[in-house]
């Protein structure tokens, strides 16, 4: 299957947003991590029980393998925004700047690598 390019519309939004991004260029937004492999994102919402604020909104990232185009895992940020609805929640984290979301990415890839693969003497040695 092959991809679609489609023009940009830029009638539809801010581009410099996640939001705006995916409405301007009608697909997800994707980056590059510091991993070396390429993530998508897209905008999650769920109902919390609480009465307040019965929604929230996070960030999914499918993270993508090298060469053929297979998903290989994904992170997820946390709540990023509590609301009364379902709408408020995902526009809000719609109009976090790109610049933004990658770091979030960026944080969570640090928070999910791997251990060293070497004995805990040599790590704590390198860390002086």
């Amino acid at each position: 299957m092959s991809g679609r390019h489609l023009p940009a519309d830029h009638s539809k939004g801010d581009e410099s947003t996640l939001g705006g991004y995916m409405a301007v260029h009608d697909r997800p937004a994707a980056f590059e991590g510091s991993d070396g492999l390429s993530y998508s994102v897209s905008i999650e919402s769920e109902r919390t029980g609480e009465l307040r604020s019965p929604w929230s909104a996070y960030l999914l990232f499918v993270r993508w393998g090298r060469g053929e185009p297979n998903v290989t895992g994904h992170l997820e940020s946390g709540f990023l925004s509590n609301c009364a609805t379902e709408e408020e929640c995902r526009s809000i984290v719609g109009a976090l700047p790109l610049h933004d979301v990658k770091v979030i990415l960026e944080t969570l890839i640090l928070e999910h690598a791997p251990a060293p693969d070497r004995p805990w003497w040599e790590a704590m040695n390198s860390e002086r």
